[in-house]
């Protein structure tokens, strides 16, 4: 019974699409026809990102980097504006949950080191805003931009068209934020063992990967080929690594598929869901991403409707509001509740007032563009 209450509390969004796709299946008796539901490629994709990212931080790459930016005497707001604006960046290469997977825990460390643990909830609620608002400028920053960016058939241009000018706010938005957490006053930074790369030559295959990764996703590399390259190349240099990979997330992205599948062949909900977000795909896609998270919102609304734009910025915006409204925003939340003086009722209210605050400039900013 433990172990079943601790999945449920580790897997939350999984069981959720779990029973969705259960639910479902009363209405659509199980048949050979679900295979085609489910999007291969882009779970093919995700698989490999994950699995050449897991590369990346066994490698010791992002944390080389992150303490040769904060090694030595450095202004308090440039201390908070570099553990903010790392997750922001690097959460467009390697998506926004690996991205706070990696670089939260290192801002606690750093604050501890410091002596500025007070400053633990606005950091890591501005990592997790700048890692949800980062990752929507690439197609491989999270997995509902994948997974939209290949459902629809965009191209680079009109991905980039779209979101560039919200990244491009959203930038301001975090990076005045975290300037003003940081407030005046210098600090020492220094770490009791320096971050080295364990092996030059597997980060330099790593970025190979990486860069078969990035031609799949432009539709210049097969994904089954990408997929038997970055098995077989990681079988042999690092078989580890593909046990690091989110096969739950993997999952659940299959659930969903099911689910949506299902909710295709009846006709009156299809009709009911589609009459909703043809009035305003923006606005049903934010809604949906306040409940079920944005990543699953993509997958059950991308069948639809035709309005991708509406669609790919309401999830990315979406991933701001709630807690679950992102998936990466629970992950941030429970290294934070780790800690031994942590305040979960302080961080809640703090999370919450600046995702909503940033939710409403930039949905009002989208509805003023008339997106």
């Amino acid at each position: 019974m433990d172990r079943i209450k601790s999945f449920f509390q580790r897997e939350p969004v999984l069981v959720l699409a779990a029973l969705f796709a259960l639910a479902s299946m009363v209405f659509v008796t199980p048949n050979p026809g679900y295979i085609s539901y489910l999007d291969i490629r882009v779970l093919c994709l995700l698989f490999c990102l994950m699995a050449v990212v897991a590369g990346f931080q066994d490698s010791g790459l992002f944390l080389v980097l992150a303490q040769k930016l904060l090694m030595g005497q450095r202004p308090m707001w440039m201390v908070t504006s570099i553990l903010v604006m790392l997750p922001f960046f690097a959460s467009m290469f390697v998506t926004n949950d690996v991205a706070l997977i990696t670089f939260v825990p290192f801002a606690l460390l750093v604050l501890r080191l410091i002596g500025k643990g007070e400053l633990a909830i606005p950091v890591v609620v501005m990592q997790t805003v700048g890692a949800n608002l980062g990752s929507m400028a690439t197609p491989v920053g999270n997995p509902q931009n994948l997974f939209l960016y290949a459902h629809y058939q965009l191209s680079l241009q009109e991905f980039f068209s779209l979101l560039l000018p919200f990244v491009l706010i959203s930038l301001g938005f975090v990076l005045a934020s975290s300037l003003w957490i940081g407030g005046r006053g210098w600090i020492s930074v220094s770490f009791p063992e320096g971050a080295k790369i364990g092996s030059q030559k597997k980060l330099a295959l790593y970025v190979v990967l990486f860069l078969l990764c990035l031609l799949s996703v432009c539709h210049l590399l097969s994904h089954l080929v990408l997929t038997g390259v970055v098995v077989l190349v990681l079988l042999v240099v690092r078989p580890q690594l593909l046990k690091q990979v989110d096969y739950m997330l993997l999952l659940t992205f299959v659930c969903f598929f099911i689910f949506s599948g299902n909710l295709g062949q009846i006709a009156q909900i299809r009709a009911i869901l589609s009459q909703v977000m043809e009035g305003s795909a923006l606005i049903s896609s934010v809604a949906a991403s306040q409940v079920i998270s944005n990543v699953p919102a993509a997958v059950l609304l991308a069948n639809l409707t035709t309005n991708w734009k509406g669609l790919l910025l309401g999830v990315n915006l979406g991933g701001l509001g709630t807690p679950v409204a992102s998936l990466a925003s629970l992950i941030s939340m429970k290294f934070y509740l780790q800690l031994p003086d942590a305040r979960p009722t302080a961080y809640i209210v703090s999370f919450l007032m600046v995702n909503v605050a940033g939710l409403v400039f930039l949905l009002g900013a989208a509805l003023w563009m008339a997106v």
